[in-house]
């Protein structure tokens, strides 16, 4: 585990063949989704944007909060392993991550600068 914070933002593109679907089908794959979420849960904190509607880029994105990387990574291996990602019914476009207050831990821990 680490001291760290890491907060990742998961940009996606949700494809037109997943909007093809029936509401009902596309609510039946979210499910495997929602399920794999709420295993890692006690470790990997996660919300959801629909951002389509609102232009861009991206179809939708995803935040993620975790201090354990190797929980958020298998959380995302075993959603790479679902129906709805492998059938490519959406894709990660691209991954923004940071750490949480980390100049402060740098300055306090290596430099020995007193906390502010």
């Amino acid at each position: 585990m680490s001291d760290f914070n890491y907060g990742i933002v998961v940009l996606l593109e949700f494809y037109p063949s997943w909007l093809a679907l029936p509401r009902e089908k596309r609510r039946e794959l979210a499910k495997d989704l929602y399920h794999i979420i709420g295993k890692y849960q006690d470790h990997v904190k996660v919300k959801f944007f629909d951002a389509d509607a609102l232009g861009g880029r991206y179809t939708d994105f995803v935040i993620c909060e975790t201090k354990d990387m190797k929980q958020y990574h298998y959380m995302w291996e075993e959603i790479r392993d679902t129906v709805a990602y492998s059938q490519g019914y959406f894709k990660i476009k691209d991954v923004i991550i940071g750490i949480q207050s980390a100049y402060q831990q740098f300055e306090t821990e290596v430099l020995k600068l007193p906390e502010e």
